[in-house]
């Protein structure tokens, strides 16, 4: 993404080559993935990385969608993603009037278990299938993906077990896309867990750095926590992750990570946000999301005020903490407590509204003042997302598909 190459020469008679150039970038991908075949300065343009970059970049200072405005309301809510089953993805808009208009269905190329994350046009998918742990990244509006493989930090061992959180950014300073996975170890019987590892994938250089993994403000960090796999959220240019420590839950907190300077950084969690539920931080779901532009915290379990005679606790709550300043611990507010409707929180809407699963297996939303409930429509799934604007892009359109040939680790892996 970030190589230095020189722009390609266009062999045009009427217009010089900067002005094409500049044309070409604010077209729409799938008219660029035509226009490869009207020569081979076209073709070798659209392919080059520069290209590739500043199209992607006029994307992002003046988003597309990957339909037409003609296919749905210029006032529309954003677009939900979700994976409608093991080997497809759906993406629908969200109409002004609450209903929902299905764009396009993606067949996934791969065998893939997971998807991490969306960014900007890009799919991260994690795979636990195959001789090795593979993740993906997926173009699937030119039909594009890049399998990269995923080696053991440490020699494996019996011994403790790997918990593994994963973390997908664009780096806006590099117009990069990054990886970030941790890796946290958990001792079995007597046996002492080493201190967690971390380490930065860059599309650019196709490969992984290790990077140090320690926050100023706790100097032990290295040996007493671990990041939990589901929880992670882009926002103001930093990955979060809900982190935890060995047996103190007030020592729990949010573990940052900058994309630019690739630094770690501390965020408390709200004060005794836990007493409300019966259990403790281990029976409970925490989660980031971003809600109406802010840092939020949702948390689900069963509430404090159960009786303890009854043979179930029949009682859920899902509590909403939302952080008014970013990075300013005093300014975490509670905004919403919802009562037995929440089996799984997947994300937030622009305008506020909650994105959930209900227990009685309904995909709805919630509006997050008035708590009226919309019937999504969409069956069941292991994921759903929401994103403002579809972006499209020719990330991936100068390399080949992966999938069939593994990454060495001497390619895949830098010092």
């Amino acid at each position: 993404m970030s190589q230095l190459r020189r722009k390609p020469n266009l062999s045009d008679e009427s217009l010089p080559h900067d002005v094409v150039f500049d044309i070409l970038t604010r077209l729409p991908v799938k008219s660029l993935i035509r226009f490869r075949c009207v020569s081979k300065s076209w073709y070798s343009t659209i392919t080059n990385p520069i290209f590739i970059t500043t199209h992607l970049n006029h994307n992002l200072n003046q988003p597309k969608s990957l339909v037409s405005n003609t296919h749905y309301n210029n006032s529309h809510n954003g677009f939900l993603l979700y994976k409608s089953s093991d080997k497809e993805l759906c993406t629908l808009v969200y109409n002004s009037d609450g209903t929902f208009t299905e764009v396009s269905r993606f067949q996934i190329p791969f065998l893939a278990s997971s998807v991490v994350d969306y960014c900007n046009g890009m799919f991260f998918l994690y795979s636990f299938f195959g001789p090795t742990n593979a993740v993906y990244l997926w173009n699937p509006v030119i039909q594009k993906f890049k399998m990269i493989d995923v080696m053991h930090l440490r020699p494996f061992t019996v011994e403790f077990l790997e918990t593994v959180a994963f973390g997908f950014a664009y780096q806006s300073q590099n117009s990069d896309f990054k990886i970030l996975r941790i890796v946290s170890y958990e001792g079995l019987g007597d046996e002492k867990a080493p201190p967690p590892d971390a380490e930065v994938y860059t599309l650019s250089t196709d490969s992984w750095r290790t990077v140090e993994l320690s926050v100023e403000s706790v100097p032990n960090i290295g040996s007493i926590f671990a990041v939990l796999p589901n929880s992670c959220v882009f926002l103001n240019g930093a990955l979060h992750f809900v982190a935890y420590t060995w047996g103190n839950d007030s020592d729990n907190f949010i573990l940052s990570f900058d994309v630019n300077d690739e630094i770690f950084r501390e965020i408390r969690l709200p004060e005794n946000y836990l007493d409300e539920f019966y259990s403790k931080f281990d029976d409970c779901v925490h989660q980031l999301v971003v809600f109406k532009g802010m840092l939020a915290l949702v948390v689900l379990g069963p509430a404090e005020n159960v009786d303890e005679d009854e043979d179930e606790i029949n009682t859920d709550i899902c509590l909403i903490w939302v952080m008014r300043e970013y990075g300013i611990v005093e300014s975490w507010t509670k905004t919403n407590v919802l009562f037995d409707w929440v089996m799984t929180f997947f994300d937030c809407t622009n305008s506020g509204e909650f994105l959930i699963e209900t227990f009685d297996s309904r995909l709805v939303s919630i509006d997050s003042e008035s708590l009226q409930v919309n019937n999504l429509r969409i069956q069941t799934t292991t994921w759903l997302a929401y994103t403002a604007d579809l972006m499209e892009n020719l990330v991936l359109l100068d390399q080949q598909n992966e999938a069939d040939t593994p990454l060495s680790p001497e390619r895949n892996h830098g010092e």
